[in-house]
């Protein structure tokens, strides 16, 4: 691909994402609230299960699993379209702000991605596949691990659950501080109706 090519695709593909390049893109926009949601529907559901009956609580769990491989997909897509020319979008921010600012975005992915791989990775090591309502099935590519690395799986599965909504906490709470103290459109470039 030549440099023009390059070029006509950022455009398109920005076009496309009705991007004007001061503002995320609306499929941008669209897997960043994906994802805020799946974390807190999968958030809230692991820390309740316990509280249900037995019956209940498994299928909690296997709509936890299903939505994890959702998850799973739109963090891929996250990626892979940020990665994509022409879906970068400055930040507003400068000095140290920016440089926290971008740190904890890719703390939050790192996160997030480290979160799939163990729940596919605790899953397995169970000796279960990963199933997606029930449509199909995502096979492990080892046999049934001994306990202690199960019990080492699920806990650090459960600590960085933990460790992702406290970060993403944060960042929406950095996010109002942009809206109400500093006034300036960091929340807005994020919000569908408000760009």
């Amino acid at each position: 691909m030549t440099a023009r090519d390059d070029s006509s695709f950022d455009t398109a593909t920005r076009i496309a994402a009705g991007d004007d390049g001061t503002n995320y893109d609306n499929v941008a926009v669209a897997l960043h609230w994906l994802t805020a949601l799946l974390v807190i529907v999968q958030f809230v559901t692991a820390i309740t299960w316990d509280y249900f009956s037995h019956e209940t609580s498994e299928t909690m769990q296997s709509v936890h699993i299903s939505l994890g491989v959702l998850l799973t997909a739109v963090i891929v897509a996250r990626i892979v379209w940020r990665w994509l020319p022409g879906h970068q979008v400055s930040s507003l921010e400068v000095g140290w702000v920016r440089i926290a600012s971008k740190g904890v975005h890719y703390l939050l992915y790192a996160l997030l991605v480290a979160q799939a791989a163990l729940g596919f990775g605790f899953r397995w090591a169970q000796g279960h596949s990963v199933e997606f309502f029930g449509l199909f099935g995502i096979p492990g590519p080892y046999d049934v691990l001994d306990k202690a690395t199960r019990h080492t799986l699920h806990g650090l599965h459960e600590k960085i659950g933990w460790a992702i909504v406290i970060i993403a906490a944060g960042h929406a709470l950095a996010a109002l501080y942009h809206y109400y103290v500093v006034k300036d459109r960091v929340l807005q470039r994020m919000l569908p109706l408000a760009r």
